[in-house]
Order: structure tokens, then C-alpha cells, then sequence
């Protein structure tokens, strides 16, 4: 894209801390069409290159392919197991009841097989069933985390308010022309990922293999996780080759015993246990239904909304003890996260976590700078009312960061 005069970079959602002194390089953020999905069982699902992100913070990133809600008609064609639980609302719109299990389920494998060519996939009985559009957000906020590294023409500085608060600073916008190549977004086997904590759906190296093309190395302490991941992987041409498991035999530990002394990745992802118990775990998921039940009873499904009110917590919003909690919660997981990741500061280019309560962010800010990262930067992503960001952190200069990518190819 070729334009007349420089304009001025649009507002980001991506926010930047200087530390110790040195500038940063901002994310690289996309402004391309947004792609439709073909069902094809030849190639998974491409992503058109993009180099500059619009912020929105009211819906899901530009090239999410669920960013304007469920096509029934389509997901029943590809996954015909689904119509069963498909009925129409009351506004004469097409749906599923969100409380049932079984229904989401039957929703994952049909958006699975419709827009990423994922033919087999299936979850043990009270494991987590993740919300694929939620979980792909984060895969397409890391392939424009990863774009950054390509092209550098936004300059980034802490704002004296940020500064006086200790908080993030926030974007201060460039007359710089923003790069538009076509092949911004890193994609293909050589952009290597590893994901912490992968659990027994495997949903974010699923997605980054069809979206984008990366490998992936997914870690967990569950033997059951590890053991339904691989069997995913062997029903699935598509992802043999890309994607391989290692057990985590050491449940205090996150890189430790995973990363391997010949590794490098470009990234790695997490999203960590936020309970600190089984008990806040519990009153966690109670508090899902309760406040389904309240938007079901909002928009006029009072039958719907008492189902849900008396619905089973263990069945609805299942979760093993290492997906929903760990002592300390999701502070001392990222806590012990940014502690390790020092140890291998030469060996991933970048290190992300979500970060689901945003008052962990300040004292983890306080831990990376204490571990010596050089590059800080929050991610703001948004799923209808739920609100969560993404934290990554580097241990490599700006010119460090350009070679890897450089010798990455």
C-alpha cells in the first residue's frame, strides 16, 4: 500500500515501559481487510499479511475470523453433530445454550473443522473447553507482537504522567510513514512457539499452526493433558511435524525441565492458573453462571436463565487443579515465570503471559525490571465485556531483536 503523504500512526492499544533508561520498539499493527474463511482441507486457513493493527478495544482483533458472530448455517455444514444443539433465540437469531457443555463442545469442533481444517478434536470429561474466539486473539496479537521485530518506524517514549505513576506509558504517536510489506506477519515453520500449560485442548498451538504456519512445543505437569494432546496431533495430518509435547514433571517449575539447552523460540504464551485455591476456584465458576443466568434473563430467556441457575459448576466450567489455580495464584505464577525466564534470556526472543486481573500487572513490572528485561510491553484485548491483556517482556536490544529475525529468515 502506497501512500500520498505521511499520516499519523493510528492510536495503539499496545503499551510500551521504557526500562532502565532505554527505548522501546512498538508493536507493529495491522490494517488489511479483514479475511474470510474457505473451508479447505488442503492448507489450513491464511492470514493476509498486515503491518499496521487499528485499536479496537470493544471486539476482537481485525483478523479474528469470529469478529461478527457465529455463521450456524456454515459450522452445521461442517460439523453436522452440531445441529442437535442449535435453536433459535427469541430475537429469531441462531444459537446454543452456553451453560451446556456438551453444546460448547459441539461449537469448538465445529469452528475447529470450519475455519482451521482441524478434522479430530476432543477433551476428556472436566477439563477446561476454551472459547476459541478469546484464545485465537492471542495468536494474532503475538504474529503483530512478532511483526515488530521486522519493521521499527513507531517511536515509542513514556509519557510524565505514566512516568510519575509507575504505570505503563502510553503511546506517543510518530509522523513516521509506517512500513506496509506485504510480508510483515512472521508466518511458516521457522517461527518456533512454545506454549506453558497447554492443558488437554491444546487450542493455542492449534491455532497458531492454522493461522499462521508456526511450529509448536506445548508443555503440562497432567499426564491426561498430554496424553489427549497427542492423540489430537495423531489424528490430524495437518499437524504432524508442527507440533510436539513435552510432560513437565516438576510442578514448580515453568522453564525449567521444558526448555531444552538447544532450543530457541520466537515466542512463548501462557495462560496461567489466576485462582489461589480450589474454594476461589469454585466461587469463580459459580460466579460464571450466575452472571449467565442474569444476561440470559436480560435478553429474555427466563427458561433459559433458570436452567443455568440450577446447572451442575464441576460439569459446566470444568477445569483440572493446574488449569484453574495454584498457591500464590496467577501473581506467583507470573512471578515464578519472569524469575525463570531470566535463565534463558538468549533462547526465546520474546516471553508473554495473559494477565487476567490487572493489578498484577503493576508488581510485575517491578519483577521484570528486577530480572533485567529490556523491552516491557501490554497488550490490551477485549472479548465483549471481558477484558484481559497480554504482558510480554524481552531480554534483548532492539538491534538484538532485528538480528534475530534477520538470521530467523
Amino acid at each position: 500500500m502506497t501512500k500520498s503523504a505521511p499520516k499519523q500512526a493510528p492510536k495503539s492499544n499496545t503499551k510500551t515501559r521504557s526500562v532502565k533508561g532505554k527505548q522501546n520498539q512498538p508493536q507493529v499493527k495491522s490494517t488489511a481487510h479483514k479475511q474470510k474463511s474457505i473451508r479447505q482441507k488442503s492448507k489450513p486457513t491464511e492470514h493476509k499479511p498486515k503491518s499496521v493493527q487499528a485499536a479496537d478495544k470493544k471486539g476482537l482483533h481485525e483478523r479474528n475470523l469470529h469478529r461478527d458472530g457465529y455463521d450456524f448455517e456454515l459450522l452445521i455444514g461442517a460439523s453436522p453433530e452440531l445441529k442437535i444443539f442449535v435453536r433459535p433465540n427469541p430475537y429469531g437469531n441462531l444459537s446454543i445454550d452456553f451453560s451446556d457443555p456438551l453444546a460448547v463442545k459441539a461449537l469448538n469442533l465445529a469452528l475447529l473443522k470450519a475455519h482451521y481444517h482441524i478434522e479430530s478434536w476432543d477433551i476428556p470429561q472436566g477439563f477446561l473447553c476454551p472459547p476459541i474466539p478469546g484464545r485465537v486473539d492471542y495468536i494474532h496479537y503475538l504474529a503483530d507482537l512478532l511483526a515488530g521485530n521486522i519493521q521499527q518506524q513507531i517511536s515509542l517514549e513514556p509519557s510524565e504522567e505514566s512516568q510519575s505513576e509507575q504505570n505503563v506509558p502510553v503511546l506517543k504517536n510518530s509522523s513516521t510513514k509506517a512500513a506496509t510489506k506485504a510480508n510483515s506477519i512472521p508466518t511458516g515453520y521457522k517461527i518456533k512457539a512454545l506454549d506453558i500449560g497447554t492443558g488437554a485442548n491444546g487450542i493455542y498451538p492449534l491455532l497458531g499452526i492454522q493461522s499462521y504456519g508456526w511450529q509448536f512445543t506445548a508443555s503440562d505437569v497432567d499426564t491426561v493433558s498430554i496424553a489427549n494432546v497427542e492423540s489430537v496431533i495423531e489424528a490430524n495430518l495437518c499437524l504432524q511435524g508442527k507440533f510436539k509435547t513435552r510432560l513437565q514433571t516438576d510442578h514448580q517449575k515453568v522453564f525449567h525441565g521444558i526448555i531444552k539447552a538447544d532450543d530457541r523460540f520466537d515466542v512463548t504464551l501462557c495462560n496461567p492458573p489466576f485462582h489461589s485455591s480450589l474454594a476461589e476456584a469454585g466461587e469463580g465458576s459459580q460466579r460464571k453462571l450466575k452472571n449467565l443466568a442474569a444476561n440470559r434473563t436480560a435478553k429474555g430467556h427466563q427458561s433459559e436463565a433458570a436452567k443455568v441457575k440450577g446447572a451442575n459448576v464441576d460439569l459446566n466450567f470444568g477445569g483440572q487443579k493446574a488449569e484453574l489455580w495454584c498457591e500464590g495464584g496467577e501473581k506467583q505464577f507470573l512471578f515464578n515465570m519472569i524469575r525463570e525466564s531470566a535463565d534463558f534470556k538468549t533462547q526465546c526472543l520474546w516471553f508473554t503471559s495473559l494477565v487476567s486481573k490487572k493489578e498484577n500487572l503493576k508488581p510485575s513490572y517491578v519483577a521484570l525490571e528486577k530480572a533485567g528485561a529490556v523491552s516491557i510491553k501490554t497488550i490490551d484485548m477485549a472479548q465483549g465485556n471481558k477484558l484481559t491483556r497480554v504482558l510480554a517482556w524481552s531480554y534483548l536490544t532492539p538491534k538484538q531483536q532485528a538480528l534475530w529475525a534477520k538470521y530467523r529468515g
